[in-house]
């Protein structure tokens, strides 16, 4: 089982054009309490479909492209928080990789968390809300459904309510 040390991680995509700006190594995390009709990440759902990895290892793996960029996905990253939140601090600090993340959680309850929230203070973008089938939507920048937000992290802390990501 994850814990503030170990991550279980369904994956990692290195160079990924469609996460996010840029080209990003994309972290996939196992266990997703959503469970979207329609979900393209199915896989994820359960606690233990993936391999449970330590902090340090995941960080590993990376920083070995010269990839600037990060996304967490899922599965639901902020299930993980307390692992990805000692994760997203050494990619922050150490590397000032740009962070992006995916969560079926609205930020709104994102914030109402402590945990969550401090992961979230790591991050720059917040794609939020849950993946809704019939709101799907194949030209739609960086997000599946209408319904979904992509937030400026930073803006968005600073207003205390959710600011849209003008990239």
């Amino acid at each position: 089982m994850a814990s503030d040390n170990m991550i279980e991680v369904s994956g990692i995509q290195y160079s990924s054009a469609v996460d996010g700006t840029g080209f990003r190594d994309v972290l996939f995390v196992s266990y997703c309490p959503h469970h979207c009709p329609g979900c393209h990440n199915r896989q994820t759902w359960e606690r233990g479909s993936g391999e449970l990895r330590t902090v340090d290892d995941v960080y590993r793996d990376l920083t070995k492209s010269s990839v600037c960029n990060i996304t967490f996905s899922g599965g639901e990253p902020f299930e993980q928080a307390a692992a990805l939140v000692k994760l997203a601090t050494r990619l922050k600090t150490e590397t000032g990789k740009n962070i992006w993340i995916y969560s079926g959680y609205l930020l709104e309850q994102i914030l109402a968390d402590p945990q969550k929230k401090a992961l979230l203070e790591f991050c720059d973008v917040l794609v939020d809300g849950p993946f809704v089938e019939e709101k799907k939507g194949l030209n739609l920048r960086f997000k599946g459904s209408e319904n979904q937000r992509i937030l400026d992290v930073k803006k968005s802390l600073a207003a205390g309510e959710a600011v849209l990501w003008e990239g």
